[in-house]
């Protein structure tokens, strides 16, 4: 049987992906000259067990915290590109429970608001329908909703202390292991999968995976795939959410989820995990911030979706950032358009349309040669954008 990672059609499928992230790189162009025999060479290398990682390089970034990422070279992405796409995705995720959104097709940032939404509907309207019922027995008339309370409750939120940086390589690779023998069909497969995975994991110090790998976004779900059961299944919380190392569960019931909370705790300590002091248990009526968002669930049911203060003030001093960056000839018009128009999409998940019209005024104070009804705007975009290339 091929290997599924190491066949000449995985590897370049798996370089033409990385190339639209990389195209400008010079070790992607210097690949691409000739990239038929490269991703040969790099197969009978693999196949031969003789290939190595390329040395890392790191950098900082600053959104939306400090961050160390470290950096490979372009043909070790393009080989986890291939070990993700064709071994890790297939044989991982799925075991993954349905709240676990991120680094997955389909899911995402905002399917977990709006998982987040229906749980908070669901809360409401199950505990107003077993009130109503409750009151009907008794021969009495249900509450008018607003007065019944029932968006009274709590919120375990639950925040892991420096996450990346903690994952024990040796148990993440048993259970690495123990995917790849159960779903790939060959044993020789699975052994070099196995064998492959580990050297990436290798390439930094225990504890602690690098942000900048692709294969550190799948480990690190799996690396929680046990705790995501433990809540769903053994506890049998029915309003949890996962996106990487933040998490919450919504229930009536504080002394409940202090109960929760130790479980969880006890469960991840052989992981060399712990939670951070952001950790906490509160009101429901407080509302959830989570993934940029502050979420409220009203006294009427009604979910108000409101973007974080940190998020409206970031974009106000980029935007004044890029005026300058812009004037010194150092961004296009067109990024910041792009820069812009991301952070509105980003922006439109919530109930913001009152922000939306206030930033919008802004930017187009800041960038009048934006404005859409002024002529020539895209002409001038044009002019700045390749006068820009041409320096």
């Amino acid at each position: 049987m091929s290997n599924i990672v190491t066949d000449f059609n995985s590897l370049y499928v798996a370089y033409r992906k990385t190339r639209r992230q990389k195209w400008h790189s010079p070790t992607a162009l210097r690949y691409g000259l000739n990239a038929l025999e490269n991703t040969v060479s790099l197969g009978r290398s693999l196949d031969a067990r003789t290939f190595r990682p390329s040395p890392t390089y790191t950098f900082r970034v600053y959104e939306p915290k400090e961050r160390i990422v470290i950096a490979n070279a372009f043909v070790d992405k393009v080989v986890q590109h291939s070990l993700c796409d064709n071994a890790m995705q297939p044989c991982f995720t799925p075991s993954f429970v349905r709240d676990n959104y991120a680094s997955q097709v389909g899911k995402g940032t905002h399917d977990a608001l709006d998982r987040l939404e229906g749980f908070m509907r669901h809360y409401y309207f199950s505990r107003k329908a077993a009130a109503d019922k409750a009151r009907r027995e008794q021969g009495l008339a249900p509450l008018p909703a607003h007065e019944g309370g029932y968006h009274k409750g709590y919120v375990l939120k639950g925040d892991f202390s420096k996450y990346f940086y903690s994952i024990l390589h040796e148990p993440l690779k048993e259970m690495a292991r123990k995917k790849f023998r159960k779903r790939l069909p060959d044993a020789d497969v699975a052994e070099f999968c196995d064998w492959l995975l580990c050297l990436f994991i290798d390439m930094t110090p225990d504890p602690g995976l690098p942000i900048g790998f692709q294969t550190s976004q799948l480990l690190a779900l799996l690396n929680l795939d046990g705790l995501d059961h433990l809540v769903k299944d053994e506890l049998g919380a029915k309003f949890y959410g996962r996106y990487m190392d933040d998490f919450y569960i919504i229930h009536e019931d504080k002394r409940q989820l202090e109960a929760w909370l130790a479980r969880i705790e006890e469960f991840i300590e052989p992981l060399g995990l712990r939670l951070n002091q952001k950790t906490q248990i509160f009101p429901l009526a407080q509302g959830l911030d989570f993934l940029g968002f502050h979420s409220y669930l009203t006294p009427t049911g009604k979910v108000i979706r409101k973007i974080r203060d940190d998020s409206k003030n970031n974009m106000r001093r980029r935007l004044k950032k890029y005026r300058r960056l812009v004037d010194e000839r150092r961004m296009t018009l067109r990024q910041v358009k792009a820069s812009y128009e991301s952070w509105k999409g980003h922006a439109s998940h919530g109930d913001t349309h009152r922000l939306v019209q206030n930033t919008d005024a802004l930017f187009y104070a800041l960038f009048p040669e934006l404005k859409p009804q002024q002529k020539g705007a895209d002409a001038n975009v044009k002019e700045n954008e390749h006068s820009d290339r041409g320096q």
